[in-house]
């Protein structure tokens, strides 16, 4: 018997009308990225592992797919080497046998880019991607091991313009989606005067990664987790009311700037928070300039686990249905110093496309009339007409209407049905009549509205069909 097909778990297929509605959310956000002078580029499926890990922290390279050299690459191997009484060193036979990796986001790929070519593009340097990316995770609802970003990012400036251009790119993007949604705004200069106010400035990872997990696990797990991490329970007491700090954007500000002044238990000054805090000031104030229109706050817990952001951090989340973020980034400044090309700054935003289709999904917020890319239907009524609906359907083509000829002459009620499954707006029946008079009758499905047109008018037809 033979085994049933399957697919590895935390991937999916795509059909038509999933594909149809996935590329209405590409074909958005592709526009709107356009409309603020992002152009596209593509980058491989794979990466050399050496551009990859330790780029993501330790809990990211653990999520790496590697891939195994081709070939046979245990034969090349001593594995015996990597084995003793202590235990199996998995980490140095990996390493042996997988020189490459599939890509874990777009933005490290991104960064390797820009160092390969950066004699070949112009600085500010702003370009997009949609491609799959892929992490080892485990499945669940809104996380799979293989999904779409569309990231945009722009490098070679520091100036926060680019912080709130990317913030109206999100506004943009998902006002035209018609999702609510709120936009969360950090600075990881801020987290690091958490750490330095707190008496520990080598614990801002520890720091960072225990705090991205205050929605997941909530806070008395996250003190556990920073305790934990070697963080003294006065260390800890310094950060948890910052974490949970409320009111209005000013007065945020102004409590912060205090307590990083020298105003919180430990009484230390934060130069470098202190930094972040006027980042955040003038990010606001452009902010409030540019009347975005979806709501927009500070969060001081929000930190975003990747290690290589310096400055502004961002998170999206939508209001009116249960789902992680759909749409991350933040300011870095040393990513292709890593590559050898120091000193570009650079920020970006990546919209988790997956994420925004289950959002859509579940509030039924696709447009009407996504499921099929055919506008218009010629019934097969028999062979004898064919030749002379071939080039009508031929003029329509190259005058931008997507249309078929049913290709097997039939029952006119198998070609509704078919015109029906596939949401085929308009339907073509034309026999040696029409054929004889030069004319094309076309009948709107919906509203049973029915026209004869010469077969030469097509102003009319494509006025019709809409």
């Amino acid at each position: 018997m033979a085994q049933k097909p399957s697919i590895p778990k935390g991937t999916r297929d795509f059909g038509t009308q999933e594909m149809a509605e996935r590329n209405y959310i590409f074909d958005t956000i592709r526009s709107v990225f356009r409309t603020y002078g992002y152009a596209q580029i593509e980058t491989p499926a794979m990466e050399n592992l050496s551009t990859l890990l330790g780029k993501y922290g330790d809990e990211g390279d653990k999520l790496l797919f590697r891939i195994i050299n081709s070939g046979e690459p245990f034969s090349k191997v001593d594995v015996a080497s990597y084995l003793s009484e202590a235990g199996t060193d998995d980490a140095g036979l990996v390493k042996a046998v997988c020189e490459k990796g599939l890509r874990y986001d777009l933005t490290v790929p991104f960064a390797r880019y820009v160092v390969q070519h950066q004699n070949e593009i112009s600085f500010p340097f702003r370009r997009f991607q949609v491609q799959p990316v892929w992490r080892a995770d485990r499945p669940q609802k809104g996380r799979y091991r293989e999904f779409y970003q569309c990231d945009a990012d722009v490098i070679g400036s520091k100036s926060q313009l680019n912080e709130l251009e990317l913030v109206q790119i999100v506004d943009a993007v998902f006002g035209k989606l018609g999702i609510r949604v709120l936009i969360k705004i950090n600075n990881r200069k801020v987290l690091t005067g958490f750490a330095e106010i707190a008496g520990c400035p080598d614990k801002v990872v520890d720091i960072t990664v225990a705090i991205d997990k205050l929605d997941k696990i909530g806070l008395d797990a996250v003190k556990e987790e920073m305790l934990a991490k070697g963080l003294t329970p006065e260390a800890v007491a310094v950060i948890e009311p910052i974490l949970l700090l409320e009111g209005s954007t000013a007065e945020k500000l102004a409590t912060m700037r205090s307590l990083m002044n020298g105003g919180s238990a430990s009484g230390l000054v934060s130069e470098t928070g202190l930094k972040g805090l006027d980042e955040l000031e003038e990010l606001f104030g452009y902010l409030e300039a540019a009347g975005v229109r979806q709501a927009v706050e500070i969060d001081l817990s929000l930190a975003r686990g990747l290690n290589y952001y310096t400055g502004a951090i961002f998170e999206v989340k939508a209001l009116d249905f249960a789902i992680g973020s759909i749409c991350g980034g933040g300011r870095y400044d040393n990513l292709t110093g890593i590559f050898g090309l120091p000193d570009m700054s650079g920020v970006g935003i990546s919209f988790g496309a997956d994420r925004i289709y289950d959002v859509l999904k579940g509030l039924d917020k696709f447009p009407a009339g996504l499921r099929s890319s055919t506008r218009l239907l010629f019934a097969n009524m028999d062979a004898s007409v064919l030749p002379y609906l071939i080039p009508v359907a031929r003029t329509l083509r190259e005058a931008g209407v997507a249309c078929e000829i049913y290709p097997d002459a039939g029952k006119l009620k198998k070609q509704f049905d078919y015109a029906d499954r596939k949401a085929i707006p308009f339907i073509s029946i034309n026999g040696t009549d029409e054929a004889a008079a030069g004319t094309i009758g076309i009948k709107n499905l919906s509203t049973g509205d029915q026209r004869q047109f010469a077969k030469d008018d097509l102003e009319g037809i494509l006025a019709f069909l809409g």
